[in-house]
Order: structure tokens, then C-alpha cells, then sequence
């Protein structure tokens, strides 16, 4: 019997201490992880040929924060589900979330309890499509 097909997912933070965080918890979970220290890195490594399956987008970046990020990345049609993790969390995130067409909005630091649910979630909400524009 073949196994499972691990799900893709690409994390975004400029923290390396969470970033190697948020892998190895995903990772545990069963994922295969890719992660990127920036926007920037991410938008020049964004693979056509290897599907994406949820990102994770840290809310405060250097020069191209997680909205700005998810903006492009709807602007370019990759409909590919968004969480967002925040140390900030308030409303108006949440609301600018929401206009980014981002599925979650989790708060840091207790990522651990709710990351792999809102994960699993969005991918449930809104499967995985191709990353070439149509």
C-alpha cells in the first residue's frame, strides 16, 4: 500500500528561531515543510512545477509584510489557502486579513495548539490549485 501524500506547506517569517520552530512543528505533524526568511525569498522560489498546498505567512515582515504578500500572490491567482500568525492580533488585522483573502489569523506564541487545525482547515475550505495563473 502506497503512503499518503504529505501536504506542502511554505513558511514565511524573518525570525530564524521561529521559522525553525514552525518546522519542526509542522514536520511532527506530518508535513513537508519549506521555509523562507522573507516575501522576496518566497516570491523568487515560488515553483510552478511543485504544488503548494497552504502557506504560512508571518503578519510583521521587513519590506513586504504577510498581507502585501498574500495580495501578490492573489494578484498572480495562486489560490493556494493563507495562514496568518501575528504577534499583534487585533481587528483591523483581522479585517485587512479578510480583504487579503487570507483563511486564518492565529496569534503567537501558542501556535502549537491551533497552527495544524487552521492548516487543515483552510486546505479543507479551499484545496489546492495549480500556482500558474490561469
Amino acid at each position: 500500500m502506497p503512503a499518503a501524500r504529505k501536504y506542502t506547506v511554505y513558511v514565511v517569517d524573518d525570525d530564524p528561531a521561529v521559522l525553525v520552530s514552525l518546522r519542526f512543528l509542522l514536520e511532527t505533524d506530518g508535513f513537508d515543510v519549506r521555509t523562507f526568511g522573507s516575501g522576496a525569498l518566497l516570491l523568487d522560489a515560488l515553483p510552478a512545477e511543485h504544488p503548494v498546498d497552504c502557506f504560512v505567512f508571518d503578519y510583521k515582515m521587513d519590506v513586504i509584510d504577510g498581507l502585501e504578500l498574500a495580495r501578490r500572490l492573489r494578484q498572480d491567482h495562486i489560490e493556494t489557502p493563507i495562514v496568518l500568525i501575528t504577534g499583534f492580533p487585533d481587528q483591523h488585522v483581522a479585517a485587512r486579513a479578510a480583504e487579503a483573502d487570507i483563511q486564518c489569523v492565529l496569534s503567537k506564541p501558542h501556535l502549537e495548539v491551533s497552527l495544524t487545525g487552521c492548516i487543515q482547515a483552510a486546505m479543507r475550505e479551499r484545496p489546492r490549485r495549480d500556482n500558474a495563473p490561469p
